[in-house]
């Protein structure tokens, strides 16, 4: 059976300008940063149709149930104009069947959005069936990789600045793939910025000074000089402040990975520029990949490896706390 495919949260901006306003948009997903842009943009788009403050309402679908939520929808509004009706954590009412019927009629003057948190285990059954059918079902999806940098960029660019491709990596890889945490952190850049319009390395770097905390390109830094002691201090920090410790395992494999390659890039006498950009890390650091190099050999290579393997197997299968699983694996990168 084909999986089922629904509309992106980002494409409701497109989709109100083509159609207009839909009754109902329903928007679910594991990344939440999403609800508060699509609230903001189909709030923008209703606003000039509401006649009344008292026309915008709030609804929990942890407190109500749906026959609550649509006999309010199809209340007729205060003024001449639409109604705006928020249902947060729709999700939770039992009696989902309600909003399929509602779907089919729906009040002509009532704009609705839910937020649904989480996925939908069942796509195919009701009210999700009637809900895609309509066009009115919006997925909201975590970004990674690529597609998180390129919001970033987009992200800056909307403020009226300039970032790389490299700097919005590193940006993502000291402060985490959590967009509201980036957002965050923009904004101090941006102070720190004042009138400038490029966001730099230096600015970067002063955001990782300020933010007082270890981030994972020391802990790189440190096992790339095979610094022991420093690397165990580095990484309890990255783990009691909150990293997840797959996300350690996740860049610890991409590091000796592109140590693997730097011979050969080094042979091809590629410029550091373009090196850095195949190992996947900023060209200000290369050179500290290159050095670690000199201290991996291909053996040390495959024993890190070997050692991330045996700890991403261990946090899925054992009971042994994570902290613990920490300690081994940089024990068995830079043995005694």
């Amino acid at each position: 059976m084909a999986k089922t495919k629904f509309l992106s949260v980002f494409d409701i901006p497109k989709d109100i300008k083509t159609n207009g306003l839909k009754p109902i948009y329903y928007v679910f997903g594991e990344d939440t940063f999403s609800f508060d842009y699509a609230k903001s943009v189909i709030e923008k788009a209703v606003t000039p149709h509401l006649a009344s403050e008292f026309d915008k309402e709030t609804y929990y679908g942890s407190k109500n149930s749906f026959t609550e939520i649509l006999s309010a929808a199809s209340t007729f509004p205060f003024g001449d104009g639409k109604k705006f009706l928020i249902v947060k954590n729709a999700e939770k009412p039992k009696d989902k069947d309600k909003l399929a019927e509602y779907a089919e009629s729906p009040s002509e003057f009532t704009v609705m959005l839910l937020l649904h948190e989480g996925s939908i285990t069942k796509p195919d059954s009701e009210p999700y069936k009637t809900l895609n059918k309509l066009g009115e079902i919006f997925e909201s999806k975590e970004m990674k990789g690529d597609a998180l940098v390129e919001w970033v960029k987009s992200y800056v660019k909307e403020n009226q600045r300039n970032i790389s491709d490299e700097n919005a990596q590193l940006l993502i890889d000291i402060v985490g793939e959590n967009r509201s945490l980036i957002e965050l952190q923009l904004e101090k850049i941006f102070l720190f910025l004042n009138e400038k319009k490029e966001v730099t390395l230096e600015s970067i770097q002063q955001l990782a000074t300020e933010l007082k905390q270890f981030n994972i390109f020391d802990l790189i830094n440190a096992i790339g000089r095979k610094e022991k002691s420093k690397a165990l201090e580095i990484a309890f920090n990255l783990y009691e402040s909150g990293t997840d410790m797959i996300q350690i395992i996740g860049m610890l494999n991409r590091y000796f990975s592109a140590l693997a390659k730097i011979d050969e890039l080094i042979a091809l006498k590629m410029s550091d520029q373009e090196a850095a950009r195949i190992v996947g890390t900023h060209p200000f650091y290369y050179k500290n990949y290159v050095e670690a190099r000199k201290r991996f050999d291909l053996n040390a290579i495959t024993n890190a490896f070997r050692a991330l393997f045996n700890a991403d197997l261990t946090i899925k299968t054992s009971p042994l706390d994570q902290k613990t699983v920490l300690t081994m694996l940089i024990a068995e990168i830079i043995p005694d």
